[in-house]
């Protein structure tokens, strides 16, 4: 009975509304750290947050949580809550994952890839050419992302998805610079998501899984000429990454 009579206690609008306001609340902050706003090891003030998105400070707390195990942020004791940093080494350990993931998706895809999907492809490699033309590196990579997160989506694979997400989450905190260390970088980067996308339209899903893969494996190699180049400082959210010392490991 006291069982019963506590689960009457709950309001189920309540508990709606605070997992609502928890998940935006995660999605803002998360989308400062993707876009380099919050670089690695900033501090996360639970009271600003709240006071900065107007809620009480409870979502905030479950945001953080949610961050942390999204591998996003670190909690440390007694400090308190930062972006974490992703070391050399653990980025390589992302990108040989996530090749794989985007291989399998691009086999996937190129099965069953139909004209509504190629659209959405199309669209956003336009965006990236439009980026190319006008030197936006940051217009550039947001479509970059979202051109691989098209692809992985189209796929049909929640799971799947579900693990790239949190894989190119972690990522973010640590490319950011491999785009500007070559002047040709883009150009190269829009050459090998054209090639993928033509395999894809070709329904070759030998081809696009090859692409897919020669193509995250060059990002991986611009990613360590990031680092090794010193443009990691103007670059925001991959300048701790670089350092040998990472923390929050």
């Amino acid at each position: 009975m006291t069982e019963n009579m506590q689960s009457a206690s709950v309001d189920p609008i309540e508990v709606v509304r605070r997992h609502s306001l928890t998940a935006l609340v995660r999605d803002e902050i998360e989308r400062h750290i993707v876009d380099g706003t919050l670089a690695p090891g900033d501090k996360l003030n639970e009271a600003d947050w709240a006071a900065r998105l107007q809620v009480s400070r409870g979502p905030v707390r479950e945001a953080f949580r949610a961050l942390e195990q999204a591998g996003l942020v670190r909690t440390e004791k007694n400090r308190g809550v930062f972006v974490r940093t992703v070391s050399l080494a653990e980025a390589d350990e992302i990108y040989a994952v996530r090749a794989l993931l985007e291989e399998a998706a691009c086999r996937m895809l190129a099965t069953c890839i139909d004209a509504g999907r190629l659209a959405v492809l199309r669209d956003w490699l336009d965006a990236m050419r439009a980026a190319l033309a006008s030197h936006d590196r940051d217009a550039y990579g947001r479509a970059n992302v979202a051109f691989h997160d098209a692809i992985v989506a189209a796929a049909g694979n929640a799971k799947l998805y579900e693990t790239y997400r949190r894989l190119v989450s972690e990522l973010s905190l640590f490319r950011r610079a491999a785009l500007a260390v070559e002047a040709d970088a883009m150009e190269r980067s829009l050459a090998e998501h054209r090639a993928i996308l033509n395999a894809l339209a070709s329904r070759d899903a030998g081809r696009a899984a090859a692409l897919m893969h020669a193509h995250v494996h060059d990002g991986r190699l611009r990613a360590h000429a990031a680092c090794g180049a010193g443009e990691v400082r103007t670059a925001g959210s991959m300048a701790a990454g670089c350092e040998s010392g990472a923390r929050g490991k």
